[in-house]
């Protein structure tokens, strides 16, 4: 499994002290209430709705430079579309990896 990194956090933020803090502070709070929001959905059968927070972690997910679980996030967010969850524990593994890091940062 892919491990996450701020690599592009540092690029987007040009060495930037205050704007890499910045960056990180909004991921350590818009990840946890997206993530909340998904799990509400799956567990109320709201699946329209969990592959609308699904999109939305899809850009944390790119952030933290997880390409391969974003291309599986992708997949699942169709899936969610068809009512179909084949890849719900895969990605909520990478929920879990991706809010121990940033929890971490």
């Amino acid at each position: 499994m892919e491990e996450p990194n701020i690599e592009y956090i540092l690029k987007l933020s040009g060495g930037e002290e205050s704007v890499r803090r910045r960056l990180i502070t909004v991921l350590q709070y818009e990840l946890p209430i997206e993530i909340e929001g998904y799990y509400t959905n799956i567990k109320s059968n709201q699946w329209q709705q969990a592959a609308f927070h699904v999109h939305k972690i899809k850009h944390k997910i790119a952030i933290l430079g997880l390409e391969e679980n974003y291309a599986m996030a992708e997949i699942y967010e169709n899936q969610l579309a068809e009512n179909r969850r084949d890849l719900q524990i895969e990605f909520e593994k990478t929920l879990t990896l991706m809010l121990n890091f940033v929890n971490s940062l």
